[in-house]
């Protein structure tokens, strides 16, 4: 784990509230000038701790009214079988986020679609013709209640 100081930490939080910043606002918002602003942003972005800039969409603002969280178990539970399976989720498009979990299930994954004719198209015509699956649990999201991308960076 990278270790940074009270002020990196407001950097990032800042960043983390809104990318578009430029380092003048940072430096504005965390009591710095320019200079040891960029200065820092570059060792933070160099750390790798920054992933990526992204704009983050209203999901149902562009049609994808309906998310799914679908727990999936596997017949076989061999590291190729995992690795193959994980290959394929990262190939299809309806699936937002995959986790490899402990507990009941092996994997949790989150679905969105424009509708539930799209998420019926697309458990049985992409998700069950995956091999070695042996079950889908799909939970279907009614209200979201929070949704957040920041994390909390210790002060």
């Amino acid at each position: 784990m990278e270790q940074f100081d009270k002020m990196d930490q407001r950097i990032l939080n800042a960043l983390q509230h809104n990318a578009r910043l430029n380092t003048k606002e940072i430096a504005h918002k965390v009591g710095l000038t320019v200079t040891p602003t960029y200065e820092r942003l570059k060792k933070i972005e160099k750390s790798g701790v920054i992933k990526n800039y992204v704009t983050l969409l209203d999901r149902e603002k562009i049609g994808k009214t309906l998310a799914a969280f679908c727990n999936v178990t596997l017949q076989v539970h061999s590291l190729p079988l995992l690795k193959k399976f994980e290959a394929a989720m990262s190939k299809l498009d309806e699936v937002m986020e995959c986790y490899h979990v402990a507990g009941t299930y092996d994997y949790l994954l989150k679905v969105v679609v424009n509708d539930m004719n799209r998420y019926q198209d697309f458990l049985t015509n992409k998700l069950a013709a995956i091999e070695n699956i042996a079950n889908v649990n799909s939970l279907f999201v009614m209200t979201e209640i929070k949704h957040s991308t920041a994390y909390v960076i210790e002060k």
